[in-house]
Order: structure tokens, then sequence, then C-alpha cells
């Protein structure tokens, strides 16, 4: 996480505009006077779910928790940053150790050094450990692993001994503390051991092929110090600076190229599930090593698709583990905002389904390993009939509960409702409505209408702390407007020949302060490298992920097209902001007569001067004017811009 993030969850914007100004909350956000110019009926609001401030009068102008600062201190991006993170207990400095690269490299390097030795052990036929190994080297043969496999995953042997790899390690220049640190030996009274004693060893790797850490199997024989009770089927590298079980796939490294290639990901639970797959030639099979799925595993997949296929056992597939990992995958790959290009040619950023995220059940009493192995034909089989995630869930949910309880209904359609609100394809969603209302025996239209009911709001909790000592705030979620300046920022920053366009482009546009930021930096310079020269390290990552983002190939023509096309769709969604914030101050401004209100609505209307005392605070009839006006100015811009005519 960077500084800027870090600060942005340690500080709520309502509370720092509270210090200010004097809020009043007008539904789900809050309004004042703007604290920016003199008026007297309130136009700044602030907006606590997107964590953002805007001035719809005189101003204009709005944005984050730092424009806020910059805007009422007369300051810098980099100056605001460092105020609030004085305030925030965040510190601006590079945070990470000089020396940290250079530990992690070493971590690899003994974890490299203990892969080779393991891989050796299991191919030794002489010396004090090949006895040992030939249990080993009989599952292997009992699991009807080829030859290729052993080496392409350079399986290998644990020695049965208290200290065989310590020495090894020792040997070759690595320290006792060196194996503490990669998770492979334990300190324990006597001096230190090795984690790993009689098992069967699976290097697991990352994505760029580095071993990471290990996983043992358990092998028949006694292990030495493994005591009289059952020993843990598997057992793993403790955690350490380089391994995480729960950010890791198993295969990965191998697989990637493949999960590009055929544009999907298999996930299935075990090493020896992903090793026969990969040995039949289903190289896009990967392995969480017997855990739910988690989001850090979703993200690291995301890199090389967004398609992704469950693999689940029979018996487990309605356990609530399962259920869980199966909604973390579609809570985070199942939408994202794009842009998108409408048939007026217009670019627009569009919530839009980001992958086919499906669920494959196992037959019963089988595992992916045994289907391979005894029936490769079945295994393609099976991942085509692959179960969209939904429908998966629709059946698991509804197996868990009896559904002649109206209770039970209401908790069903309580589980499944959110999921089905979340289906941007309207066509898709109503498909599911239908489904629902038939299990839950509900109208459809009173689904609709539950749906659309805005979730329960949480109170800010002020002057609370959670288990760190921290203020909980809320977590950031990129908007739509979020997303149309990033798009907006990348195509400045890849076609150089947009410059004259873009130093026309408003500062304020840039609603996000970063974004303001790069947009000023952009500005101040002729060529890219120029640029990135000028950048701070805080600006530097949101830099580089906009510098990532994929655009559509564009020649001179449509590049200046799509950036005024993105450019209209902030304004756009500016004035419907506006035009938000104008009807809830009218909704505000209670009255038992409405038809004076109207009378004077009219008179002010065509005078454009409201019957009302310059002290007095503000006028239904005036709040009443200025939401049709901003209504007005919407449609105003929508008729320009399909006549031609408007501004791009």
């Amino acid at each position: 996480m960077s500084v800027v993030d870090d600060v942005k969850q340690r500080i709520d914007i309502v509370d720092l505009v509270s210090q200010h100004v004097a809020l009043k909350r007008a539904g789900r956000s809050f309004m004042a006077c703007c604290p920016f110019h003199q008026e007297k009926t309130p136009s700044f609001h602030v907006d606590p779910a997107r964590q953002t401030w805007h001035c719809f009068g005189a101003c204009g102008t709005g944005g984050d928790i730092f424009s806020f600062i910059m805007k009422k201190d007369g300051i810098e991006f980099r100056d605001a940053l460092r105020v609030l993170a004085e305030q925030a207990g965040v510190s601006t400095e590079q945070r990470r150790d000089p020396q940290e690269d250079a530990r992690r490299g070493r971590l690899f390097e003994v974890n490299e050094a203990a892969a080779a030795y393991f891989h050796a052990g299991l191919q030794l036929h002489e010396g004090p450990y090949a006895h040992s190994a030939d249990a080993a080297r009989a599952y292997i043969e009992e699991r009807r692993l080829a030859a290729s496999s052993v080496e392409a995953f350079q399986l290998g042997y644990a020695p049965n001994s208290w200290d065989a790899l310590s020495l090894h390690l020792e040997s070759r220049g690595f320290t006792a503390e060196d194996a503490r640190n990669a998770g492979l030996a334990i300190e324990g009274e006597r001096g230190v051991y090795d984690r790993f004693r009689h098992r069967l060893m699976f290097p697991i790797r990352d994505d760029r092929g580095r071993v990471s850490g290990f996983g043992g199997r358990v092998l028949p024989g006694e292990a030495v110090g493994g005591g009289n009770g059952p020993q843990p089927k598997y057992v793993n590298t403790s955690q350490s600076a380089i391994f995480d079980k729960g950010a890791i796939l198993y295969g990965l490294d191998l697989g990637k190229d493949a999960i590009r290639s055929e544009g999907r990901a298999v996930i299935v639970e075990g090493y020896m599930d992903t090793i026969a797959a990969h040995e039949h030639g289903f190289a896009n099979v990967v392995a969480s090593m017997g855990t739910a799925l988690t989001e850090r595993q979703v993200a690291l997949l995301k890199r090389y698709t967004r398609n992704l296929i469950l693999a689940l056992d029979a018996d487990a597939a309605g356990s609530e583990a399962t259920l869980r990992g199966v909604r973390v995958v579609a809570d985070n790959v199942d939408h994202e905002v794009v842009p998108v290009t409408n048939w007026r040619g217009v670019i627009r950023m569009q919530e839009t389904l980001a992958a086919d995220i499906r669920v494959l059940t196992m037959p019963t009493g089988r595992d992916p390993d045994e289907v391979i192995r005894n029936d490769s034909s079945l295994w393609p089989e099976l991942v085509d009939a692959s179960k969209p995630v939904l429908d998966y869930l629709f059946e698991a949910v509804t197996s868990r509960h009896d559904l002649h309880e109206p209770r039970e209904r209401s908790v069903v359609s309580s589980e499944l409702l959110p999921m089905v609100a979340a289906v941007s394809d309207r066509v898709v969603q109503s498909h599911y409505l239908q489904q629902l209302a038939r299990i839950t025996r509900v109208d459809e239209q009173t689904l609709r209408l539950e749906m659309r009911r805005p979730p329960k709001a949480v109170p800010p909790q002020r002057n609370l702390t959670d288990e760190g000592g921290q203020a909980p705030t809320p977590v950031r979620q990129d908007s739509v407007r979020d997303k149309r300046e990033e798009f907006c920022l990348a195509i400045l920053f890849r076609y150089p020949e947009l410059l004259s366009e873009g130093q026309e482009i408003a500062p304020d546009t840039f609603g996000r302060s970063e974004n303001r930021a790069l947009f000023d930096a952009w500005v101040g310079s002729q060529q890219g490298e120029a640029l990135e020269e000028a950048l701070t390290a805080d600006l530097r990552p949101q830099y580089e992920r906009i510098l990532n983002m994929d655009l559509p190939a564009y020649d001179d023509d449509a590049a200046v097209e799509a950036l005024r096309s993105i450019l209209w769709g902030i304004e756009q969604q500016r004035l419907r902001n506006a035009k938000r914030a104008s009807s809830a101050v009218f909704a505000d401004m209670a009255t038992d007569d409405p038809a004076t209100v109207a009378e004077r609505a009219r008179e002010t209307w065509q005078t454009g001067i409201a019957r009302v005392g310059l002290d007095e605070e503000g006028d239904p009839a005036t709040a009443f004017v200025d939401d049709m006006e901003a209504g007005l100015r919407i449609h105003e811009r929508l008729l320009s811009k399909r006549r031609g005519t408007g501004s791009q």
C-alpha cells in the first residue's frame, strides 16, 4: 500500500471537513455553506461513501482529503500529503529497509539450495539416507508420476534426520539463522533442527519460478521426532518474508503461459492434482494447496486471465468454507469498470462482467488426479460442463435450507439477492431474479424493490479504535469517475501528440488529488522521461498503474476523439452530481405551503431575484429553481452532444 492510500485509509473525509465546516446530514451525504466562497444556500457537499467533496456553487470544484487541504491552505499536493500523513501517523519516508531486497534474495537462495538438496536425495540410491528414501520413490511410483514430472516440479526427499539439511546448508555458506528465516529449520531446546524429516518434498514456486517455500507429505515409516501419534499429512514452510500460503498458487510458474493462451485457469486443491494435469497436457491447472481461495490468489490470477474455474470435491462442495472460497472469486473478479465505445463513437465508462466464473463439481469420490490418470478424456468434458458461479451458488445455498419454511426462504433470499444485484447484465439479472422468485415463492417485483433498497448505513464511529489502535475508516472503492480520470491520463501519457489538447484541460477536471498532481506534472513536461523524473515517490505507484492500463489502439484522430469523449463524460457526471446535490438541498428545506413556494419559484425563474431577505439562510423557492436549472443543464448538454454542437 502506498503512503497516499495509507493516509486515505486512516482519515475519514467527514471527520476532516468537520474540523473546518459545520456539516449537516442530507440523505446519505453531508452539506454546508462552502468554506471557499460566500453563500447563503448550501452548495458544498461531502460524500462519505466516495470519500469526496464538491462545491456545486461558485467554486465548481471538488476532490478528496488532499485537495481539500490544498485549497484551504493554498499548498501543493506533496505538502498536503505531509500534513495529513502527520495527522494520520503515517511516515512519508521510504518505509522499505534498504537491505530488505538483499534479505529476500538470501531467502530465495536458501530455498533453491534446499530444493536441489531434496531433489538429489530422491535420486540417489546410495548414502546414509538412500534406504529411507525408498518410501518416497515407492509413493511416486504408486501415484504413477512420470520421471519428467518429477524433474519439472523438482520433487525431492527430506532425509529422516534431525539436521541433515541444516548441515548441508551450512556447508554451502548459509547460517542457522538463514534456515530459520526461510522456515526450513526450527529453534528447539537443544538447538536448531530441520522442519522437514522423512517427507516427500514439493518446492512451491512463485509466478516468477523462484522457490518461495515447501510442502512436505508424510511417508510410511517412522520419522525421527515424530512421536507415537498420527502425523499431519502435509506440512508447509512457516510463513516468511517470501512465503505466504494464501498469496501463492502451486504450478502457476509452469502454467501461466497456458492460462494466457487458453484464456482460463482451473483451480484444484492439491499438488498431485496439478502435477497430473500438467503431465497429461492440461497446463492451465494450478492449486490452492488445500485451502479456500483467497483474495490475493485471485488478484494473482487476474494478471493472466479473468476466466476462472473452481474444481470442487463433491463431498465438500456445499460446505461453508467452500462457499466462502467461491464468493471470494465472485466478489473479486466478477465486475469491473471499463471504457466502452457506444454506437455514436462516444467513450464511456461502464460496469461490466470481467470474467466467466464457473464451478466444476467432481464426480463423487473422485479427485482430479484420479480422473485425469484413469480417463484423461473426461477432464476436458468436466471443465466444459462447469456451471456459472451463480448457478452453483443457487444450488449450494438452497440445498442447505428447508424451503418449506418461510423463514428459511427469507434467509435464502438474503444470501442470494445481493449476488443477483451485482450482475450488471440486465438480461442475466432478470433470469436469476425469476429463478429466485420461484425458489422463495415471492413475486419478482417484490424482489426488485428489495434489491434496489440501499444497504443499511453503518453510522460513523467517532473516537473508536480497532484492535491495532487505529481509528476505523471506510475502505475506498474506485468510482466510475476515478476510472474516467485514469483513462484520460493514460491517453495523455501514451499519445504525446495530444499535448495541445491536454493543455486545454482544467486541472479541476481531476477530482482525485494524485490524478490532479500527475496531470500538473504532465503539463509541465514535454516528454515521458522528463515526466518520470519529475514524479515524487508518493506519486509513482499511481503513475505506473495508469501507465500500464490496457488501451485500445488509436490513430491520431481517434485518440483526440477518445480524449474529448472521456472529458465529456467527466463533465456530464459532474452535472449529474450537481443535480443530486441541488435536489438534496431542496428536499431538506421542508415547507408547509408548497403553493406559495411554487409561485415564488415562478417569480424567481422570471426575474432571477428570490423574494427572500439577505439575512435568511436559504429559500425553498430559490433552491427549487436551482434544482430545475441543474436538470436543464444536463439535458441541454445531452441535446447539444447529439446534435454534434456540444463541447467535448
